[in-house]
């Protein structure tokens, strides 16, 4: 005889995934997180999809451009939590990123503006073994 019982519903509330540092590893993180919010319930094109897309589109750049180490990927984590969610994009290169001074006529440089633009809080902690995490939280809009 076998008996049917009800499944429980996992909620699953973390999304982890190394990549290699290259630029086709950093458009496949965009792409990986905008698909893990919509599973989240956060459609392409929504508020939060944008944003998100946004902050890991320009930390995984970070992460390739300048905190790439010789033979070695970055990780991207994506943390759903009451009324964020929590980017977090770690590399090996020891070096943490700084906001740069506002130069109008600088060709690049205004990743870490615009992720101050539209994240509600960002910043560095060190990782286990060498380099560190970069880190943006995102409003989901939910309580």
């Amino acid at each position: 005889m076998s008996s049917s019982r009800a499944q429980e519903a996992v909620t699953v509330r973390t999304f982890a995934q190394r990549f290699s540092a290259t630029r086709r590893g950093a458009r496949l993180a965009r792409m990986l997180a905008v698909h893990q919010l919509d599973q989240w319930g956060h459609p392409y094109g929504s508020p939060t999809s944008e944003a998100v897309a946004l902050v890991v589109a320009e930390l995984a750049a970070n992460a390739v451009l300048h905190g790439r180490v010789p033979g070695r990927d970055f990780e991207v984590r994506l943390h759903r939590a009451d009324g964020h969610v929590r980017v977090e994009v770690s590399d090996t290169h020891p070096a943490h990123p700084k906001l740069p001074a506002q130069d109008p006529t600088a060709e690049g440089g205004r990743g870490l503006l615009l992720i101050e633009a539209v994240a509600t809080r960002w910043g560095t902690s060190p990782r286990t073994g060498p380099g560190k995490t970069v880190w943006a939280e995102c409003a989901t809009g939910e309580s």
